[in-house]
């Protein structure tokens, strides 16, 4: 039987709470004599999924994107959310309570410059704010005539009758034989590249690099949230709840680093201001008390990106082996569920049409045979028809649709030990109509682009992603997200810095793995997205006079050649096609039955 064990599709979303809540804010912003409150979708370390506890925008609003931030007013509030959650937002806000607001024509700050007061209190919790964005935010009060003000305590952690508690999910030590690296030698990488005398470690996944250890204290990600200080020479203080950690672990980690709660940061960081420190801190991550503590003391805080952002984006040789067997096992398992959707989606279940959740369950239950999955790395986007079009599409019991003729989309990942994987395929069930099979040849004309492309040490993702877009783009064409996103090692299947996109301005090196993702979506009507990871590595060209790297993929799933209009295809994509498939059928057929193989075969056959 198919089920799921890492997602829900229960829809949490009530519209007809916001009037209420926003009522009962005002009423706290009132008492503490605010007249007005930043709401990001936040908590204090800026991750892209954040703990039950953290979702002040969610239980205020309704709104349940992974992006998304509000302002309430005394006499007015405002949603702001970019083009991937427009669809949803509409249908999970009362629009009466808060006006939309697309992030890319009109940013929060620059609302509030125009709706703020003269002699308004501005409040904002200053743990769930970058000093980069208080910095914003008081500039736009200022503009307005108002004034920023720190709070001491969220008022909507006293609204929140049922919030649930913070999480106390258990650390696990990432063992060397998935790592490659000792801890020990991480840390003295990270001390050798301090220019001050400590860096504060405010991003759980560059804690878990750094000291190769996993939690579980959000969901998809294995992270324990907490901060570390690193000394330039010394002993690192690393900062986790004390119930987080058995005695072996808390022995293990303690003969690498001071150990002590997060309460106790602030004081921490103060003492070091007042022994007049410089501290280096990530401006994307660290919460905005932690850095005022230490400034106020009279520290000196240095901001930039995380050192470690770097080192653990170049996964090391036992990390690409591992993502390697990663990506082979969960290539069995999609295959395996292709074989049975290709059988299954024409006819539908015994129990009546296939839908959209009853995909998502039976893929999970493929990669949950293997008896090796650890998680599924991000919700499963399990889309068929109009659905498609919407790229952030996440199923729930009111939206899932019956599967029928048509264009199917499926998006999906998973977490193992060894590695972090996420495949798009888009599928055909029936015969899809033209215009999709020419919207799909195009997208995978992009992506064989990448796929094949040789670039120069010292090229950025930006420079390569025009090579995804130009098929679509001489047609007419685009799509709006990026072409591919970095990559953790059983960290976060969006990694930075490396991306491929507009705004990708890291240098791409050997070791990175990222997403090779183009697609294009027609409103109403369909969606396309082919995705496979890739690694870069060096590649040896005779008589090159430049180091050239290009792409290995990672990724082992057959495209659906049906959605393929074979004479728009050069020789060469052709060529790079039938290899891959190649490939495919040669890693993944010892591991299936023989239907599976039989299937493989037909859905890999050469052009």
């Amino acid at each position: 039987m198919f089920e799921s064990h890492f997602q829900t599709y229960v829809e949490t979303a009530d519209p007809s709470l916001g009037a209420s809540r926003v009522k009962n804010l005002r009423a706290a912003l009132k008492k503490a004599k605010l007249d007005g409150f930043l709401v990001p979708r936040a908590d204090a370390h800026q991750n892209e999924y954040v703990a039950p506890c953290e979702e002040r925008l969610a239980w205020l609003s309704g709104f349940t994107g992974s992006a998304g931030f509000a302002i309430v007013l005394r006499d007015k509030a405002a949603l702001f959310v970019d083009g991937r959650y427009t669809v949803q937002a509409r249908e999970q806000v009362d629009a009466k309570v808060f006006a939309l607001v697309g992030i890319g024509e009109t940013s929060p700050g620059e609302w509030l410059a125009k709706e703020a007061r003269k002699g308004w209190r501005i409040g904002y919790d200053p743990w769930l704010h970058t000093p980069a964005q208080v910095e914003r935010f008081m500039a736009a009060a200022q503009k307005a005539g108002a004034v920023l003000v720190a709070s001491g305590e969220n008022p909507i952690d006293g609204l929140w009758s049922d919030r649930p508690a913070p999480p106390l999910g258990a650390v696990t030590l990432h063992p060397r034989k998935y790592a490659g690296e000792t801890a020990e030698k991480k840390l003295e990488r990270i001390a050798k590249a301090l220019s001050a005398d400590f860096l504060l470690i405010s991003d759980p996944h560059a804690l878990a690099w750094a000291f190769n250890l996993r939690g579980a204290d959000v969901a998809h990600t294995p992270i324990a949230l907490g901060f570390a200080l690193i000394p330039k020479a010394g002993k690192p203080q690393l900062f986790l709840e004390p119930a987080k950690l058995s005695e072996k672990i808390a022995i293990s980690l303690g003969a690498l680093a001071e150990l002590a709660p997060p309460a106790a940061l602030p004081a921490r960081l103060a003492a070091l201001g007042a022994k007049k420190h410089t501290l280096a801190y990530d401006a994307a991550t660290a919460p905005s008390v932690l850095i005022e503590a230490f400034s106020h003391a009279g520290g000196a805080a240095q901001s930039g990106a995380d050192p470690i952002a770097a080192m653990k984006a170049r996964k090391n040789a036992v990390e690409l082996a591992g993502a390697r067997a990663a990506h082979l096992r969960d290539g069995v398992a999609m295959t395996r569920f292709l074989c049975w959707f290709d059988k299954t989606a024409p006819k539908g279940r015994a129990t009546g049409k296939l839908t959209e959740i009853q995909a998502a369950e039976a893929l999970e239950t493929f990669r949950r045979d293997s008896g090796l999955l650890r998680d599924i790395s991000f919700p499963t986007i399990s889309a068929f028809g109009p659905h498609a079009a919407l790229p952030h599409y996440r199923v729930t019991e009111n939206s899932n649709a019956r599967i029928g003729k048509g264009v199917y989309l499926v998006d999906s990942g998973a977490q193992y030990f060894d590695g972090t994987t996420d495949v798009t395929r888009t599928l055909s069930v029936g015969r899809a109509d033209k215009t999709a099979r020419h919207a799909k040849t195009l997208v995978l004309n992009g992506q064989i682009a990448i796929a094949r492309a040789l670039f120069p040490k010292g090229a950025s993702g930006a420079q390569l992603d025009s090579f995804a877009r130009r098929p679509l783009w001489e047609a007419g064409l685009d799509f709006d997200h990026g072409t591919g996103h970095g990559v953790g090692s059983y960290l976060s299947v969006h990694e930075g810095p490396q991306r491929i996109s507009k705004l990708g301005a890291v240098a791409l090196e050997p070791g990175m793995i990222l997403s090779n993702e183009p697609g294009y979506y027609r409103e109403g009507a369909f969606g396309i997205r082919i995705e496979n990871l890739v690694a870069v590595e060096a590649r040896k060209i005779a008589g090159a006079e430049r180091e050239i790297y290009g792409f290995e993929t990672l990724t082992l799933v057959p495209i659906d050649l049906r959605l393929i209009e074979p004479k728009l295809l050069s020789m060469e994509e052709k060529a790079w096609l039938n290899a891959y498939h190649a490939e495919v059928r040669k890693a993944l057929s010892p591991h299936l039955d023989p239907v599976e193989r039989k299937w493989l075969r037909q859905a890999t056959a050469r052009l």
